[in-house]
């Protein structure tokens, strides 16, 4: 089982920064890709951004191409997510969520495809 663990999320105004981290302490989570979606209040979950296993392929939701950079640091377990020129819209629970892949395959943006999810981190954009 793949615990993981959500940080980064806060009060922000239109047009700052935050970033996101997503952290396990089990090594296994470098044979994961990894996803991080969004729901936002009365809302459906939705999918903002993923990473393959390898770090080189990676996906992201018309919404955040241009804005939000996603990485990952596989000595330190670690998933980014670097949100820049946040919009009041962005406000939400942001999920990381991860499932074990082979090294060749590309990411998913179905939140059913993912095993493994976090407790989620709010994110609030003021204008």
């Amino acid at each position: 089982h793949v615990q993981l663990v959500e940080s980064g999320g806060g009060l922000v105004r239109a047009g700052g920064s935050l970033l996101l981290c997503c952290s396990t302490s089990r090594r296994a989570f470098s044979q994961h890709a990894v996803g991080w979606f969004r729901q936002a209040p009365g809302q459906e979950r939705e999918f903002v951004s993923a990473i393959s296993r390898s770090g080189g392929t990676t996906y992201y939701a018309e919404s955040a191409k241009g804005r939000f950079t996603i990485s990952r640091d596989k000595a330190k377990n670690t998933v980014y997510l670097q949100m820049n020129s946040l919009k009041p819209e962005d406000t939400a629970v942001y999920y990381c969520a991860s499932r074990r892949t082979i090294l060749t395959a590309s990411p998913e943006k179905q939140a059913g495809s993912y095993s493994y999810w976090g407790q989620g981190t709010q994110v609030t954009v003021s204008s």
